[in-house]
């Protein structure tokens, strides 16, 4: 943004981190929590929610501390630990491209389901959509900021209307209706295996620079907005399977709020929950898969990427960085399930997140409770994700570990390797 063009206010940067969490959150991961917690499928937004408060605050008060933005590669390389900041950024990356999948994914399911269409063609939306948004973002397309501030609205006001006719039935018994209860401790896994539903928070920490006075600007959207995105998490989680019982939750995963819509008002309902998956994951994609292309260009620019990611267009795109992250995510959703997916960009957020409130307790950056909670929570989530997905998908965590090892431990190696070809 220049600095002729207006910085963005509290309203505008608010519905950015609303819109960011929301974009395809709740609709991608619904189903996936109340599988795993049972009916305190609420308590895990709840314990996701705080540990998202705490990072929240870290980043925030990070970004004050050094008076800049950029997140975890930014502030690593602050306190000389470049080779970590790399292997980090690495790591978050792919959890970028796993949550635009996810993002993919669920808008192919949503479009295929309410076309009343096979799981083929839900995959080919997902994959049409990514290369729509890859096209905008080639072309230099943004989305309008008064755009996002009504989508943000729409998608609110379809959540909570949703939400309240469940909750006007009162059923407490359709929590747990054909689902067992694990108890209290399957909220934790449930809260480490949707944590990524609130990951879009910290892509403002990418627009520091675009923000209006965002020492306190920032803060204060932040976290009201993460605290309005868990009261939101709840209450759907909570008025959803009162309106259609636990079961068919866990049974429609991929569109239970769809079925839900579908309950409540008929097909005008199926249509309105539809539309705002549609436009929820879509602005998601837009929205992450430029903030990723503009963070691996500046880790291409520190040499901690291969060049080609570094490459811009005549309007200053990074093109290749788009076209490579876009590919990436539609190839993921074209073939991966919700559950992995979900839970494989969780697993990545949870280790960052707790780097950086590690990180801001070191540097004295904000309160040291906070920060401090926030780096053993986030650090007992993964490794609460790491042991559910060890008794769950033993193959999938060997891949996902091999994946993340080689983004940690292998990155110096190519980097090596990348540098004498050039």
């Amino acid at each position: 943004m220049s600095d002729s063009t207006p910085k963005l206010g509290f309203q505008a940067t608010w519905s950015m981190a609303v819109g960011g969490m929301i974009g395809g959150g709740i609709f991608s991961t619904l189903g996936v929590v109340i599988e795993v917690a049972g009916p305190r499928a609420w308590l895990s937004f709840l314990v996701a929610g705080v540990i998202s408060l705490a990072a929240g605050y870290s980043y925030a008060s990070l970004a004050r501390h050094y008076h800049e933005g950029g997140g975890a590669f930014t502030y690593l390389r602050k306190v000389d630990r470049d080779g970590f900041a790399a292997s980090l950024a690495w790591i978050l990356i792919v959890g970028y491209v796993l949550t635009n999948a996810v993002y993919a994914f669920t808008f192919g399911q949503y479009i295929s389901y309410v076309l009343d269409l096979g799981p083929l063609f839900a995959r080919f939306f997902a994959i049409l959509i990514i290369s729509v948004f890859i096209a905008l973002n080639l072309k230099g397309v943004a989305e309008a900021g008064w755009v996002e501030t009504f989508l943000v609205w729409f998608k609110l006001v379809v959540l909570l209307g949703l939400a309240c006719w469940g909750l006007a039935g009162w059923q407490p018994d359709m929590l747990s209706q054909g689902i067992n209860d694990n108890g209290v401790g399957a909220a934790i896994f449930g809260a480490a295996a949707i944590f990524m539903a609130y990951e879009g928070f910290q892509l403002l920490s990418y627009d520091y620079d675009d923000i209006k006075d965002p020492a306190k600007t920032m803060p204060r959207a932040m976290l009201s907005a993460i605290a309005v995105v868990i009261v939101v998490y709840i209450l759907v989680a909570i008025g959803t399977a009162m309106l259609i019982g636990a079961d068919q939750v866990v049974k429609h995963k991929e569109v239970a709020l769809a079925i839900a819509g579908r309950e409540a008002l008929g097909t005008a309902g199926l249509i309105i929950v539809t539309i705002a998956a549609a436009f929820s994951t879509g602005s998601a994609i837009n929205s992450t898969l430029f903030a990723t292309a503009r963070l691996s260009r500046t880790v291409a620019d520190a040499g901690e990427l291969p060049r080609v990611f570094s490459h811009q267009d005549e309007q200053g795109i990074p093109d290749r960085a788009v076209l490579s992250l876009g590919v990436g995510a539609a190839l993921l959703a074209s073939i991966g399930s919700l559950e992995l997916l979900v839970e494989a960009a969780s697993l990545a957020f949870l280790l960052t997140f707790s780097v950086v409130c590690a990180l801001a307790f070191q540097k004295r950056a904000g309160l040291r409770f906070i920060t401090g909670f926030g780096a053993l929570a986030a650090a007992a989530a993964f490794v609460a994700l790491v042991v559910r997905l060890a008794e769950t998908s033993p193959i999938a965590l060997a891949a996902l570990g091999i994946l993340l090892g080689f983004a940690a431990f292998g990155r110096p190696y190519i980097m090596k390797l990348v540098r004498r070809r050039h």
